[in-house]
């Protein structure tokens, strides 16, 4: 658990600049370069990270822990891609937080997810990270020709659902056999905890904003 803590204050450390640009801001210009970007941008982005990684182990409790993490994955290609269309889903860094806190907060509770429920929340929520995804493949690195957003979709969906499926399998080795277990739940706890801390940093503007105004 230390070292879980420890991975996530490193992660809460990291520049904003470091988790979208995984190319260190330099454009996507080749079928290699939207790979690399694709696998990039999950894994230096903790928020995205956080949360498939928590999919994954609450997919471990569903009757297909192997099927529902693929219902985030097309939702996010989706997203992805009406990002890139220019079709932005509303609100999506605050729903991205909301998804933090929601999945935390089931994983948390010790109860298992019915598989079409659990289809539908890594769904909804795989929408709005795929806009974010999108958002950083069609404005900040250029113009991207078809090869380049093939590959930047191909390192998006497999390093992700990856992440799930080896988070639910670590989770398993490390005692998580049921959702009641404390291994499981203080792993709940501690994505909640970080949706918890971007969510009052998203309200920190508007409040001070009030206050000084």
């Amino acid at each position: 658990m230390k070292r879980i803590l420890t991975i996530a204050g490193l992660s809460l450390a990291a520049s904003p600049a470091l988790a979208h640009h995984p190319l260190n801001g330099l454009p996507m210009e080749t079928f290699a370069h939207g790979l690399m970007s694709g696998i990039g941008h999950p894994v230096l982005g903790f928020d995205h990270l956080f949360f498939v990684a928590a999919m994954g182990v609450a997919a471990l409790f569903t009757a297909n822990r192997l099927l529902t993490p693929a219902a985030y994955i097309g939702a996010m290609l989706v997203g992805c891609g009406l990002m890139y269309a220019g079709i932005a889903m509303p609100a999506a860094e605050i729903m991205i937080v909301a998804s933090l806190l929601v999945l935390g907060g089931i994983i948390l509770s010790g109860k298992a997810l019915p598989t079409t429920t659990a289809l539908l929340v890594f769904a909804v929520f795989g929408l709005f990270h795929g806009s974010a995804f999108g958002e950083a493949v069609a404005g900040n690195e250029g113009t991207t020709g078809g090869a380049v957003l093939f590959g930047y979709l191909i390192g998006l969906g497999a390093i992700q659902y990856l992440i799930a499926i080896g988070a639910g399998w670590a989770a398993q080795k490390l005692g998580a056999t049921n959702p009641a277990a404390i291994n499981a739940r203080l792993g709940g706890a501690m994505v909640a905890g970080i949706g918890l801390f971007l969510a009052l940093e998203v309200i920190e503007g508007p409040i001070v904003a009030a206050l000084v105004g």
